[in-house]
Formats: structure tokens, sequence, C-alpha cells
């Protein structure tokens, strides 16, 4: 049973923000520290860096909410967690994050290279080599749609 764990959570995937923490309760320590982590880019509208998609105190505070409904929604009453919301490059943060609170073990939830963020698997590998604590990498729950036969 680990003692502190970390988990990275993609706050616009209710999926991973439901497989991780029911993975954490199975390996966490009765009382154990859970943190829940989201790494957000500050970055403003590309070509137009004057032209601003969010401030970046509104996005840390929307990840903030969605995060703490996270943990409502699919912690169990009896536990609490630690949220995390950091701006910047995800896998430098997330090592980072994790040396700072000298956690036991970080969690990630891995689509691969599909789906909306391909930087995703470079991510999970930069964690995975340069972590200064083990790294669990979970894969979604979402599976791969079997082909339609031909009518």
């Amino acid at each position: 049973m680990y003692r502190k764990l970390l988990i990275a959570i993609d706050p616009e995937d209710d999926g991973e923000g439901k497989r991780a923490p029911e993975a954490a309760m199975d390996l966490l320590a009765e009382v154990g520290e859970l943190h829940l982590a989201s790494v957000y880019s500050p970055g403003g509208g590309g070509f137009f860096p004057h032209v601003a998609e969010e401030a970046p105190e509104q996005k840390e505070s929307r990840v903030r909410e969605v995060l703490d409904l996270l943990v409502r929604k699919y912690l169990p009453l009896n536990r609490n967690a630690s949220l995390h919301v950091v701006a910047g490059s995800a896998g430098e943060k997330l090592v980072g994050l994790a040396g700072q609170l000298c956690a036991d073990l970080l969690l990630l939830v891995s689509r691969g290279s599909s789906g909306h963020w391909p930087l995703r698997r470079a991510t999970v590998e930069y964690v995975s080599v340069n972590a200064p604590c083990p790294v669990l990498v979970l894969p979604s729950l979402k599976k791969a749609e079997p082909a339609k036969a031909e009518e």
C-alpha cells in the first residue's frame, strides 16, 4: 500500500476522472494521502498572442472546479484529496509536483497517441522516465470500436 499517491487527471475526460481514483483506492493505504493534479496550458491565441481565449486565472478556476467535482463524484465519502492545478508543460510539472510532494506513486491514464491530445503519449513517456517515484500507467476505459460489418 502506498502512503502518498499523486494522480494526474485530464479534466476534459470524465472516464479518466473515474478510472484513476477507483484504481487509487485499491493502492492507497487507509491513512494515505491522495493528491489529484491537472496541468493546463496558460497560452494565448497562437499567432495572435494579444487575443487570449481565457485568462489564466479563469482556466485555473475552471480546472479546479472540475477536479473538485470529480472528487465528490468518484471518491468514497470517507476520503479526501488535495487538489493541485498547475500551468505549464504537463510532463515537467507532474514530475516536479511528484518530487515536491515526495509521492510514493504517480498514477496516469494513457490514451496512447490517439484522442484529442496527441502529445499525451510523449507526456506519459516523459513522466515515466523522469519521475522521482514509481509510475503506474493505466489504460483508458475507452475501447476501440469494432469495425462495422458491411451490409
